[in-house]
């Protein structure tokens, strides 16, 4: 089914939208899920999650591309629970610690925070587009769908060295277009 059709399942608040999204876009959600998990339960229920929250989100904005949309939601989705899955490994005296000073340290979340955040993001979209296709591909199944080197060998067909040194490339060209653009690392 067609992506607008998808979408339009949600503003009609029709539960077939749900079933639809999980038909096209529920292995590309599992691949995201999985390789940041690396666990095949709490996978699952990231994926199930990013339904709901994709049928509560819908009402309030119409995504401009779905399949974004919906791969970020499961990506954003899945970095929290492994945030959770790896906190409960640390000490939990240094988590209290960290806690309390974090309490009268750490800022909440401005506008301006937000605005410098959304800057970024629009530069390093700028950035991507301005190398080959090949490249971008390799950057972004890296560094945003979590692929490992050797899942992005298989699917190119390019050596390890080829991929290790395109993305050392990429991230020291990243850098210089980043402060460039006066953005501070």
């Amino acid at each position: 089914m067609d992506d607008n059709k998808i979408v339009e399942l949600y503003w009609e608040r029709r539960e077939e939208a749900i079933r639809e999204t999980s038909l096209k876009y529920g292995g590309l959600c599992t691949h995201i899920a999985r390789n940041i998990l690396s666990s095949y339960e709490d996978s699952e229920e990231c994926v199930n999650d990013t339904y709901f929250a994709v049928w509560n989100a819908i009402p309030n904005e119409r995504p401009n591309r779905f399949s974004a949309f919906v791969s970020r939601i499961t990506r954003n989705l899945a970095l929290k629970r492994y945030e959770y899955i790896s906190a409960s490994k640390r000490n939990p005296a240094a988590i209290t610690s960290l806690e309390e000073l974090g309490d009268c340290v750490s800022g909440t979340e401005s506008v301006e925070s937000e605005v410098e955040t959304k800057r970024i993001e629009t530069t390093i979209t700028k950035f991507l587009w301005h190398q080959s296709e090949e490249k971008r591909n390799v950057f972004i199944r890296r560094y945003w769908y979590f692929d490992s080197i050797e899942n992005i060998c298989k699917s190119t067909g390019f050596t390890q060295s080829k991929v290790k040194s395109m993305l050392y490339e990429m991230r020291q060209k990243l850098r210089k277009y980043l402060e460039s653009e006066g953005i501070e690392l």
